[in-house]
């Protein structure tokens, strides 16, 4: 390596990446790790003695490679590593008790200094449930609000899709570089290009179902207020909305019919306190003047965004024959992963969104291992 050439060991957040990337620290006891030693380095090396004091044998911090690894990942796909405290962080963040202390940034970063609200429902939605995501998002952006959500089918997809010309900030459940799902594969790129990408995840990450409340707290953190728009009585558009209220956002949610079961969680969040929406402008309202006082930042040049190839479109028929395939070969005793992906004779990248959606709606089970088996 030439002289001019720098190493990714001369990131500034090399260190930091390296202990958060480490076994059993997370947002918390990385935190308490810097506060009680100084420095992510000094925390790196003081960090054996702490896991032998816990009761942890033959532990070991992240190997610089890994963290090598990541960073030049994170550079392949012209994303950024934002740091908390850094002049281009997300201050709403900072009143989170478990903030990310890093996030992996894709697109514009300047949208994070914008007034945000996030739009979050059902991967099912209703007809009306997209229109209604759809009219709430080109309106609030309009009125200067930046609208967050989570690059999921249904109300998410409908949300980032009718920003996408006012702003619009999608975080990932996996790696920044890693999309799910892969009907979206046009749709991230596009926001890659106009708004903005970001996750917490190491890159390279695949999604699992043990990520998507954490995701949701960093929704639900960057956001002025949460919106949700169809919600089932258990989704994880009701763990967002808890993380709100737990952060002291203002929670709204658009009513439905009784008999709706895609509406159920947004009526019982009226029914608890939260304000009901009809339009942004009942959005609007709840937040004050904000809408009037918020400043459209400047367009910035954009740089351009590498284009995957697109993902071989699937039909609802042939994602539910899957669904049924991948059941057919589970049971009650728990099967390898690898081995169900033997089994059913489809590619891994067809079978793990699968396994997924499977997992999200309670039909299978992931248990220590990674090994599956089906909910009867």
């Amino acid at each position: 390596m030439s002289a001019h050439q720098s190493s990714p060991q001369d990131d500034p957040w090399f260190h930091d990446l390296r202990l958060l990337r480490s076994r059993r620290v997370g947002p918390a006891t990385y935190r308490r790790l810097i506060a009680e030693h100084g420095s992510a380095q000094e925390a790196l090396a003081a960090l054996p003695d702490v896991a032998a004091a816990a009761g942890m044998t033959d532990y070991h911090v992240c190997p610089p490679g890994v963290v090598i690894a990541e960073l030049q990942a994170g550079r392949a796909a012209g994303a950024r590593l934002l740091r908390q405290g850094a002049s281009d962080w997300p201050t709403p963040l900072d009143e989170m008790t478990d903030a990310p202390p890093l996030l992996w940034a894709l697109g514009r970063i300047d949208l994070l200094q914008r007034p945000m609200v996030a739009l979050v429902g059902a991967r099912n939605a209703s007809s009306l449930g997209t229109r209604m995501a759809r009219a709430l998002a080109h309106d609030l952006t309009a009125a200067g609000f930046v609208v967050v959500s989570g690059l999921a089918r249904g109300i998410d997809a409908a949300a980032h899709a009718a920003a996408l010309n006012g702003g619009t900030v999608a975080v990932q459940v996996g790696g920044v570089d890693v999309i799910y799902p892969t009907e979206n594969t046009d749709l991230a790129h596009q926001i890659a290009a106009t708004g903005l990408r970001v996750s917490e995840m190491p890159m390279g990450l695949q999604p699992q179902a043990r990520h998507f409340p954490a995701r949701n707290r960093i929704i639900a953190g960057l956001s002025r207020a949460v919106v949700v728009v169809e919600a089932a009585a258990k989704s994880g558009s009701l763990i967002t909305a808890r993380n709100a209220l737990d952060q002291h956002r203002d929670v709204l949610a658009v009513p439905g019919h009784p008999f709706d079961a895609r509406a159920a969680g947004c009526n019982m969040l009226i029914r608890d306190g939260a304000t009901l929406v009809r339009s942004a402008a009942d959005v609007i309202e709840a937040l004050g003047t904000l809408g009037a006082l918020a400043v459209t930042a400047p367009e910035l040049p954009l740089p351009p965004v590498p284009q995957a190839p697109p993902a071989a479109p699937r039909s609802l028929r042939d994602m539910a024959a899957l669904h049924n395939l991948i059941l057919d070969r589970l049971g009650a005793s728990p099967v390898a992963e690898d081995q169900l992906i033997r089994d059913t004779g489809r590619p891994a990248p067809q079978v793990a969104p699968a396994l997924i959606d499977l997992e999200l709606d309670g039909r299978i089970a992931r248990s220590a291992g990674g090994l599956l088996s089906r909910i009867n």
